[in-house]
């Protein structure tokens, strides 16, 4: 009876002492091993889609050690300092837009990055991923919910500049995805149907004004996405290849680094925006099911902590980051597939990238702050 109390005893402190270090971190285990699983799944499929490139899986490793490091440290922040400093980044990542404006380094047809010599070169559009739903979660936080006219109309200034600069680097993808993080914090700081209808109609409404004002390479996306076979040769050649190697790879797929379409270097993009055809010829329906699956629970997760935010900020904040991560794998997986037109959106946790790769590590570093500091801080 004795030796059956104390190792009650012990299971019992030991399970509290595994709570306590979670929590002291600020770390939410069943996240973190969501993150982890599909990283590491991302860097074997990068391994087939680089021609078995060692370079590219060691530096894609490398900036995702980096990426968790600055996951980590970003959690320590308690989500009213994080309030507290979201006009500041805001203003400081603009400002970093306009630069790119004038001074930014031009690649594959687009002016999108800035270099710091001999140091880093990166994406400033990709911070704006993060300042945009943490300023609007900031302001709406202060402000009587749902939101007034006035609030809205605070709120769509906010987006418009940020989103205006982006999409005159040109960068379509990017600039949606912003777009989706601020309309997010707004749908869950409360409308009403009867407004998101109006707003709705108004989008559609305008569609023949963005035509007009697309440049002409997207607008030969949509046109490419409506008929990729009017050029299979030229532009229907991306969409055609992918929907090729995700259909050959069947049930079971062709077997890992057996692909035809992706050895054979008839997919293009294959390790960044295309990777998920990659998997899919590779490892079939059952490969395809496994990684959706993992995206479900890593979004189940991330809803469930957001609604288990200690405050307004941090649950509009939360809910923003994580619907944002949905809509990102959404249209990746949807242009791949050819249900969307290609916006050039990689693959979240499995592309090959080094800005993005860090913000989205970034982002779910916020999404544990506001979960585990609900957690130690009383109500």
């Amino acid at each position: 009876m004795m030796i059956d109390y104390w190792q009650r005893v012990y299971r019992r402190s030991r399970r509290q002492y595994q709570r306590l270090s979670w929590r002291t971190l600020h770390l939410d285990p069943w996240l973190l091993l969501a993150l982890l699983t599909i990283v590491t799944g991302g860097l074997i499929v990068l391994y087939s889609a680089g021609g078995e490139s060692t370079y590219l899986v060691e530096a894609q490793a490398l900036r995702f050690g980096a990426a968790f490091l600055i996951m980590l440290l970003i959690a320590q922040f308690s989500p009213r300092t994080m309030q507290r400093f979201a006009w500041f980044f805001y203003v400081v990542v603009t400002l970093m837009l306009v630069a790119v404006d004038v001074i930014g380094t031009h690649a594959m047809g687009a002016q999108r990055w800035l270099t710091i010599p001999g140091l880093i070169r990166f994406q400033p559009s990709e911070l704006m991923k993060l300042a945009m739903p943490m300023t609007i979660a900031a302001y709406l936080s202060r402000r009587v919910l749902p939101p007034g006219w006035l609030d809205l109309l605070v709120c769509l200034l906010l987006m418009g500049v940020p989103v205006a600069l982006i999409a005159s680097q040109p960068d379509l993808g990017t600039s949606m995805l912003v777009t989706a993080s601020a309309v997010f914090v707004i749908l869950l700081a409360g409308l009403s149907w009867r407004f998101i209808a109006v707003c709705g109609g108004l989008g559609i409404a305008a569609m023949p004004l963005l035509w007009f004002n697309m440049h002409q390479y997207q607008r030969q996306r949509v046109l490419t996405f409506l008929n990729p076979e009017s050029d299979p040769l030229g532009a229907g050649w991306n969409i055609i290849q992918s929907k090729t190697a995700i259909g050959s790879g069947g049930i079971h797929g062709k077997g890992w680094m057996q692909g035809t379409q992706s050895q054979l270097e008839f997919l293009p993009e294959r390790h960044t925006d295309f990777i998920v055809a990659v998997l899919g010829e590779e490892f079939g329906l059952i490969g395809m099911a496994v990684l959706m699956s993992c995206y479900l629970l890593l979004i189940w997760r991330g809803l469930y902590m957001a609604n288990q935010a200690h405050d307004t900020f941090g649950r509009l904040l939360g809910g923003s980051l994580i619907l944002t991560f949905f809509v990102y794998v959404f249209v990746n997986v949807g242009m791949v597939s050819g249900v969307l037109p290609v916006v050039g959106v990689p693959l979240p946790l499995i592309s090959y990238g080094g800005t993005a790769s860090v913000t989205l590590m970034a982002g779910f570093g916020m999404l544990m702050a506001v979960f585990t500091h609900h957690k130690t801080t009383p109500r």
